[in-house]
């Protein structure tokens, strides 16, 4: 068998290559908003925010990448005190998901090359680094947990010495990060408490009042800083550095577990990516596609003009809730969108947006998970989940939601 083979082969061998979401306990959340009306006024169908707004609710491939790319949608309105929102209180101002043009572009344009695949694949090498450590404990456990023991560290110490963060703060700031990233309402002091700690943290170090380690991104961005016109503030640099401290860690972490525990869970992707780890980039493509990264999949926007899409006309001023995670299931696109099938063809999943909020580090993301997945069946052939599916515990928050253990046994 290569990687050349169609599909309808693969499944015919016996092995089931392809497995269903709707298979796999749990693995899709619950939707982070109220259904309101499946027809509105615009011919778009309407929903309540959790702030109590009515969006446009847009599921179409094609319209979510239109809205996804036109600077016309607008995100800096709705972070405000009674803005449209999923989440339970505000963020700064500063931060790169909720700039508009042309502030956005100034502080973007200054990470991306930072950021791009051939940037992280030099910590490559670390990432192997780390796993010979993590892999070598896991095989020395009783009761081996792939996410305690091997997963949970990994997106951390990779972006602690990227970012140039000393390894012993870890303790300090990581567990407020998880928290934020979480952003559940149900105690909004203490996620606030939690966000302030780390961006103090991040504050400090931008301002030299923390040591960072010689070399990483956080001293690079501080010497290059009057680069950019004008110069980046240090709120700025903090606005930056904050999303990389948050996304690089817990999200990255979000989707490696969920990744790992739809392969436990699926024989014949997991034997593929064993006997040919070549087709780990379709494979993680593939899971990046199905695995919502929280309970919602973009932020909400404002239209500051009126947009024609397929479904209807979205007038000025309209909320809207481009959906890339309905996106990515649409089956116009993407045939029997609930099949995960690593050898599609067709249009680029939406899972790390398009456009001006583009994820700035998907490749790094990228890298990780199939670093680590390669890595693991290499390691295990035989692994399997050592639990019932059905019983493990999940994180559930706004913006991550995993389980909070694999138990496994090879």
């Amino acid at each position: 068998m290569t990687i050349g083979i169609a599909t309808s082969a693969l499944l015919q061998d016996g092995r089931g290559i392809a497995v269903s979401v709707s298979d796999i306990p749990n693995l899709d959340p619950p939707i982070a908003y109220t259904p309101a009306n499946p027809q509105g006024p615009t011919g778009l169908p309407e929903i309540t925010l959790p702030s109590g707004h009515t969006a446009l609710h847009i599921t179409r491939y094609d319209d979510v990448l239109k809205v996804l790319t036109d600077p016309s949608f607008g995100r800096t309105d709705t972070n405000r005190e009674d803005g449209p929102s999923f989440l339970p209180t505000t963020m700064p101002p500063d931060l790169l998901l909720n700039l508009d043009a042309p502030d956005h572009g100034r502080m973007k344009g200054f990470v991306n090359s930072d950021y791009s695949p051939a940037s992280v694949e030099s910590l490559e090498d670390s990432v192997h680094r780390l796993l010979d450590r993590r892999i070598a404990l896991l095989r020395g456990q009783e009761n081996p947990d792939l996410f305690g023991t091997v997963l949970d560290r990994l997106p951390i110490e990779v972006n602690v010495r990227f970012l140039g963060i000393p390894e012993e703060d870890i303790d300090y700031f990581r567990p407020s990060s998880r928290v934020v990233q979480l952003a559940h309402d149900e105690d909004i002091p203490d996620l606030l408490e939690h966000f302030w700690l780390v961006y103090h943290y991040v504050t400090d170090l931008v301002q030299r009042k923390r040591p960072t380690e010689p070399g990483g991104l956080i001293d690079r961005f501080l010497s290059a800083r009057g680069e950019v016109n004008p110069p980046l503030s240090d709120e700025e640099l903090v606005a930056i550095l904050l999303g990389s401290v948050l996304g690089a860690d817990q999200n990255v972490l979000s989707v490696l577990t969920k990744a790992a525990y739809v392969l436990l869970q699926a024989p014949g992707l997991w034997n593929l990516l064993v006997e040919h780890p070549e087709s780990a980039p379709k494979i993680v493509e593939e899971l990046l596609r199905v695995l919502p990264l929280g309970t919602i999949s973009t932020f909400p926007r404002i239209a500051t003009r009126e947009v024609q899409l397929r479904g209807g006309v979205i007038p000025v001023d309209a909320v809207v809730y481009a959906d890339a995670f309905a996106a990515n299931r649409d089956p116009e696109v993407f045939p029997e969108p609930e099949l995960i099938d690593p050898f599609r063809n067709g249009k680029r999943h939406l899972q790390f947006g398009y456009g001006m909020h583009h994820c700035m580090g998907a490749s790094l993301a990228r890298m990780e998970i199939t670093t680590a997945l390669v890595r693991l069946a290499a390691e295990f052939p035989k692994l399997e989940l050592a639990a019932d599916p059905g019983s493990l515990q999940w994180d559930s928050g706004v913006i991550l939601r995993r389980p909070t253990s694999l138990p496994v046994q090879w």
